[in-house]
């Protein structure tokens, strides 16, 4: 059974480019033209992984990613948000608001396909040799993909996950924003660092008080230590 993508883009040529290189890739395509409809297509179709243009009329993009985020029944679907050319503050603010990644158009239908490609792993159990890691109140059972903190669960999305999962398997050792980068998103060209920057900072917010055992060593990169 082939893996879901929903696609949501007001721009009729993106769309179909889109969906004619992902059915190629051999995923599922489903669409929407609007916000509206793509709130409410990933609602009821259960895709694996949502393509969120940022312009959209009714609801834009940011909005409903917003929504989705907030919605239990949504919350975990990665998405990837399809950004114009130099807006930054739309890049930063989609993952600010819990977007997984982000690609800039005009864009590479390649590039969408392993963006998309390695944002699906990210979601799925990695077989390392530990399977469960406890750093003093705070628990990651790989297998489940679940995070724990004082025996409470934690929602993270499946790149905060990943992130969090690779400083505990490197506990100690310093890990830069380009090697973060180049073993969590899997981007073999080096863009805009602030994108780990983000994301760690939305994983603090999330832990709260464990927190603490993220470290930032300044001018190089992240940590996790004892606390």
């Amino acid at each position: 059974m082939s893996t879901k993508i929903l696609v949501v883009d007001d721009e009729p040529d993106a769309l179909e480019l889109v969906e004619f290189n992902l059915k190629a890739a051999g995923y599922e395509v489903v669409t929407a033209a609007d916000g509206e409809e793509g709130l409410k297509m990933a609602r009821t179709a259960s895709p694996a992984l949502i393509l969120l243009d940022v312009m959209l009329p009714e609801i834009d993009g940011m909005e409903v990613c917003k929504l989705l985020k907030r919605d239990p029944a949504t919350a975990a679907i990665p998405i990837i948000m399809l950004t114009a050319k130099g807006a930054e503050i739309d890049r930063v603010l989609g993952l600010e608001l819990g977007a997984d990644d982000y690609v800039t158009k005009p864009f590479s239908p390649r590039e969408l396909v392993l963006r998309v490609k390695g944002l699906l792993r990210r979601g799925r159990p990695t077989e390392e040799k530990a399977d469960r890691i406890v750093l003093g109140d705070l628990q990651i059972d790989i297998p489940r993909h679940e995070v724990r903190i004082q025996g409470k669960r934690v929602e993270l999305t499946a790149t905060e996950f990943k992130l969090l999962t690779v400083l505990a398997q490197r506990k100690g050792r310093v890990q830069s924003r380009d090697k973060l980068l180049q073993d969590v998103w899997e981007y073999d060209n080096l863009i805009d660092t602030r994108t780990v920057d983000t994301h760690m900072r939305r994983l603090r917010e999330k832990m709260g008080r464990a927190a603490k055992y993220l470290d930032t060593v300044r001018g190089v990169g992240y940590r996790l230590v004892e606390g």
